[in-house]
C-alpha cells in the first residue's frame, strides 16, 4: 500500500509555499490542509474507474451553467487549505483558469487505502467549515456511496446506497445512479 506524506516546516505553510513546492509534472496529488502540505500517491485503477464513470455521469446531466472538473484542480477554502477533491461541480462563474476561490457545490471523494482517513474526516470537515452543500464518499470496495448534506455547519448523512441500490438526489441537480454501475472497465 502506497502511503501519504506531510512535509515538515516551522510554522504553518500558505498557497504560495504550495505553488513552489508542487512539481509541474507528476501523478501524486499535492493539497494543503490547514498549513501542512499533504502528498499522495496516484489513485489506482478502480478508483480511475469509479471516477470516470461518475464524471460522465454527472457531465451528462448537469444543467446549463454548471461545470464538472477533475483533481487535480484546486479548491482554494483559505490561505492555508487548498484542496483537490477527486470531482466536483460548481458555477461556471465561480472558476478562474487555474483554481476554484470558493466552495463547490458538490465534493466527491473516491475512497483509496491510503487516503480514507483523510477523505472521511479531515476534508469533510474542512468541506462543511466552508459550506459545500454536498459532499460524496464513493467505496469501490463495497461498491457503495455515501451522500452527506450540510445543515446547521455540519454534515448529516443523507443516504447511503451499497451495491444495486440506487442513489437519489436532488442537489446540486436531481440524478439517479446505482454504485454498482461505476465500476465499469
Amino acid at each position: 500500500m502506497m502511503s501519504v506524506s506531510v512535509t515538515s516546516h516551522t510554522g504553518p505553510l500558505t498557497r504560495d509555499d504550495l505553488d513552489a513546492l508542487r512539481p509541474a509534472e507528476g501523478s501524486e496529488r499535492y493539497e494543503l490542509l490547514d498549513g501542512a502540505i499533504i502528498v499522495t500517491p496516484g489513485p489506482g485503477w478502480w478508483h480511475q474507474a469509479m471516477v470516470l464513470e461518475l464524471a460522465v455521469l454527472l457531465r451528462t446531466r448537469r444543467p446549463d451553467g454548471l461545470v464538472l472538473k477533475l483533481a487535480p484542480f484546486d479548491v482554494a477554502l483559505a490561505e492555508d487549505t487548498v484542496l483537490q477533491p477527486d470531482l466536483l461541480v460548481a458555477a461556471r462563474g465561480d472558476l478562474t483558469d487555474q483554481e476554484l476561490p470558493s466552495a463547490p457545490l458538490l465534493a466527491v471523494e473516491v475512497l483509496s487505502p491510503s487516503t480514507r482517513r483523510i477523505d472521511e474526516l479531515l476534508k469533510r470537515d474542512r468541506f462543511a467549515a466552508a459550506g459545500v452543500p454536498s459532499y460524496w464518499l464513493v467505496d469501490p470496495a463495497g461498491p457503495s456511496v455515501t451522500v452527506l448534506e450540510l445543515g446547521d455547519g455540519a454534515y448529516r448523512e443523507a443516504q447511503v446506497a451499497r451495491g444495486e441500490e440506487w442513489v437519489r438526489v436532488t442537489a446540486p441537480f436531481p440524478l439517479e445512479f446505482r454504485p454498482v454501475d461505476l465500476l465499469q472497465e
